[in-house]
């Protein structure tokens, strides 16, 4: 809910792009800033209870959005949203090393497209939430209480998950923060499965950064969608993750990750780019369907390799690495939407991302060393 509230309210506050790039790139900033630093703390510390403070500290930073009710207080919008993207960059890769503990290795890939699509519906009925009350009742604090209480939701959930305690691994690991970082950095190095992986991700939010700045304007300033169909808009694209998150779910020991992420990240490329020449609303709700399609088995695919590709004790640093890489390029990424759709057109930028997406996929089959008939997970990665 609060994603999609932020974005339409600094729009309708502000009808500036660069002030929606401003927003975008508060939120990624801590993945940048941050990312590697939570990493270390995720592999030193209890990660249970980091995830447990993490959710409890983000409830209260969202219930703080409420105080915003006009252009004069967009500081606090963009500060809150700020601190909320920090605290939340330690909750990633503690989740991820959670699921890693608790499962097998073949059971990964599955669990992980259980819980895409399980994101997936809610983030759907967030939105559609959103737009609804926004459109209607030209209000945004529901939007946000209701998401504070979610993180609460969310705190009591993981009370209840028993996470087995991690051995020692018997090998020396430095004590500074610096050292331990470059630990994390010589295990991704050792790996060609990660290179490939942070390489296609990487590349990916190049291009993807762009697009998630400049959608709000192409349906409302472009194709004039109403606010109170954004939630159909997001249906679409949630629709083809969810085909395809049960699909991957069901045959999973049959699909091998790294194809699921060089040619998925391809095929979302060609149908980015197409976006630049729709001219009716069906026209986007059809390519976003696709999408969504491609991308759930990307995602599930690169959360599964880096999980697998390491042991328990670096796995902090190395999921934390995969967010401050992706975090970086989109940081990258919207800090030149607004300018270069100032420059060559809305449209144009979503051909450029095309573009980028479709390389990204080349340069993940190429790090991985094409080898795209490798076993599925569970057997050699």
């Amino acid at each position: 809910m609060t994603g999609l509230a932020l974005l339409i309210m600094v729009n309708q506050l502000t009808g500036s792009t660069a002030a929606l790039a401003t927003m975008a790139i508060m939120l990624a900033i801590p993945q940048f800033t941050l990312g590697l630093v939570a990493g270390v703390y995720v592999d030193r510390f209890d990660r249970k209870k980091i995830m447990l403070v993490s959710d409890f500290v983000r409830a209260l930073l969202v219930l703080g959005f409420v105080f915003v009710d006009g252009v004069q207080h967009l500081w606090i919008l963009y500060g809150l949203a700020f601190l909320q993207s920090a605290v939340g960059t330690f909750f990633g890769p503690a989740r991820g090393a959670v699921v890693a503990q608790i499962l097998p290795k073949e059971a990964l890939l599955a669990a992980n497209s259980i819980t895409q699509t399980s994101r997936i519906i809610a983030g759907l009925l967030g939105a559609s939430a959103a737009g609804v009350l926004i459109g209607f009742f030209k209000v945004y604090w529901p939007a946000f209480a209701i998401d504070a209480a979610t993180f609460i939701v969310s705190f009591l959930l993981v009370v209840l998950v028993q996470v087995p305690r991690l051995e020692p691994s018997g090998k020396a690991q430095s004590n500074s923060v610096l050292g331990s970082l470059w630990e994390g950095v010589q295990v991704i190095g050792r790996s060609r499965i990660l290179l490939g992986t942070l390489t296609g991700a990487g590349v990916m939010m190049l291009g993807l950064g762009a697009v998630n700045i400049l959608f709000i304007p192409l349906l409302t300033n472009d194709l004039k969608v109403p606010t109170t169909l954004f939630g159909l808009v997001q249906a679409a694209q949630t629709a083809g993750m969810i085909l395809a998150g049960g699909l991957v779910a069901v045959l999973a020991t049959r699909l091998k990750p790294t194809n699921m992420v060089s040619m998925g990240l391809m095929g979302m490329g060609l149908m980015g780019g197409l976006i630049a020449v729709v001219g009716q609303l069906w026209h986007v709700l059809v390519l976003l369907c696709f999408i969504g399609l491609l991308g759930a088995p990307v995602q599930a695919g690169i959360g599964t390799l880096v999980q697998t590709s390491v042991d328990d004790h670096p796995r902090g640093r190395v999921g934390a690495a995969l967010g401050a890489v992706i975090g970086s390029a989109n940081l990258v990424s919207m800090a030149f939407a607004g300018v270069l759709a100032g420059l060559i057109g809305v449209r144009e930028v979503f051909v450029v991302a095309g573009v980028i997406s479709v390389l990204a996929g080349i340069a993940a089959f190429w790090v991985f060393g094409g080898r795209t008939a490798q076993t599925a997970v569970g057997g050699n990665v």
